[in-house]
C-alpha cells in the first residue's frame, strides 16, 4: 500500500526549494544590480581554479600584490600598461602543475600603489622588478610579459642577465619599430594622444576593440569592475601613457643585445604593433622562436589562453631538457 507523506516533512521540502529560489533569485539580481560587490569573489574564485593566491612584499613605498601558485623554477609573468595580475590567471593555470608562477601588480598598476612623487618609465620600474624578486625570494626566473610588460622583461635581462632564465613575449612588446605602421600608429602620427585612456564608456568599449579580435568572456560583475577602474584611473594614467610615449621606441635599439632563449607570440591582428614587427624580431634575434597567432589581437595570454599557454609550455619544456644535459 502506498505510504501517505509525512506532512511536516512536506513542508520542510517545500521550504527549502522555496527559499532556495528565492536565494538563487538574490544573487541573480545581485550579479547585475550590485556588480562591484560581487567582482571580488569571482576573481578569488577564479584564482583558485589556477592555483594561485594572493601575497604582498614591500617596495619603496609600493606594496606589491601578487599572485603565486604551484611550485618549481619560477615563471615571472609581466603585463602590460594599465592592465594588471589578474589578467595572467587563464594563461597560469596549465603552468602552476610544473613551475612556481608569480604574476605581480606592478607598482603604479592594479592594487600596488600609485604616487604622484614616483616615476613609473622604464629605468624605474626595472630597479623596482629587482626589488620585488629580492623581497618575494627569487633569485632566477623565466620572464614572460605583455607588451609593456615584454619590454620590461628584456631590459631587465639586460640589466641583470644572471637573474633570468628566458624571455617571452606573450603579445607584441611595446617600443619595437615596425615597417608597416599599426592602427594605434596611426591613431598617434595624426595626433590622437591617448588611445588607451578610456574617459567614458563609448572610449572604453572603443580601447577593447582596439585591445582584442575576439574579446574574451568576463563576467558582468568583473567587466563592470575593469571599466569603473578605467575611468577612476583615466587622469593619472595620463602622466604614464606620456612617460611610455616619451619612450616609445626605446626597445628597438635594446632588443638585439638579448642573449638569452626568445619566444614571440605575436597576434596576427594586433592593431596596438603590426604584425610586420615579428619579422624584425626574426632578423634581430636569431636565436628566437617567432610565432604568428591568427586571428589574434594584442593579448593572446586573454584572447586564446589555452594556445598561448601551450606554445609557452613547449619552450619551456625545451629549455628544460637543454638544462639537464
Amino acid at each position: 500500500m502506498p505510504v501517505n507523506p509525512n506532512p511536516t516533512e512536506t513542508l520542510l521540502k517545500r521550504l527549502v526549494l522555496t527559499l532556495s529560489a528565492l536565494l538563487l533569485l538574490m544573487l541573480t539580481a545581485a550579479y547585475y544590480a550590485l556588480p562591484l560587490p560581487m567582482a571580488g569573489p569571482l576573481i578569488a574564485l577564479n584564482r583558485a581554479s589556477a592555483g594561485l593566491t594572493e601575497h604582498t612584499a614591500p617596495v619603496g613605498p609600493h606594496t606589491v600584490h601578487y599572485l603565486a601558485g604551484g611550485s618549481g623554477t619560477p615563471v615571472v609573468l609581466l603585463h602590460g600598461i594599465f592592465a594588471e595580475k589578474d589578467h595572467w590567471v587563464d594563461f597560469a593555470r596549465p603552468l602552476t602543475s610544473r613551475y612556481q608562477v608569480m604574476a605581480p601588480d606592478l607598482p603604479g598598476f592594479g592594487v600596488s600603489g600609485r604616487f604622484d612623487f614616483q616615476s613609473y618609465g622604464y629605468a624605474a620600474q626595472v630597479e623596482r622588478l629587482r626589488l620585488w624578486m629580492d623581497a618575494a625570494g627569487i633569485r632566477q626566473a623565466h620572464f614572460a610579459g605583455n607588451s609593456m610588460g615584454g619590454t620590461l622583461a628584456a631590459l631587465f635581462a639586460r640589466r641583470y642577465p644572471q637573474r633570468v632564465l628566458s624571455v617571452a613575449f606573450i603579445g607584441a612588446p611595446h617600443g619595437l619599430r615596425t615597417p608597416q605602421r599599426s592602427t594605434m600608429d596611426a591613431m598617434l602620427d595624426a595626433g590622437m594622444k591617448s588611445p588607451l585612456i578610456a574617459n567614458s564608456g563609448a572610449e572604453f568599449e572603443q580601447m577593447l576593440d582596439l585591445l582584442f579580435t575576439r574579446r574574451p568572456f568576463l563576467p558582468y560583475p568583473v567587466a563592470q569592475l575593469a571599466l569603473t577602474t578605467a575611468l577612476e584611473n583615466a587622469p593619472s594614467n595620463v602622466r604614464i601613457w606620456n612617460e611610455q610615449l616619451h619612450d616609445r621606441f626605446l626597445l628597438d635599439a635594446e632588443v638585439g643585445a638579448l642573449k638569452h632563449p626568445v619566444l614571440a607570440l605575436w597576434g596576427a591582428q594586433d592593431r596596438l604593433f603590426d604584425v610586420s614587427g615579428a619579422d624584425v624580431l626574426r632578423q634581430r634575434l636569431k636565436q628566437a622562436d617567432v610565432q604568428v597567432l591568427s586571428g589574434v589581437g594584442h593579448l593572446p595570454m586573454m584572447e586564446v589562453p589555452a594556445e598561448s599557454a601551450g606554445a609557452y609550455s613547449r619552450f619551456l619544456a625545451q629549455l628544460d631538457a637543454r638544462f639537464k644535459k
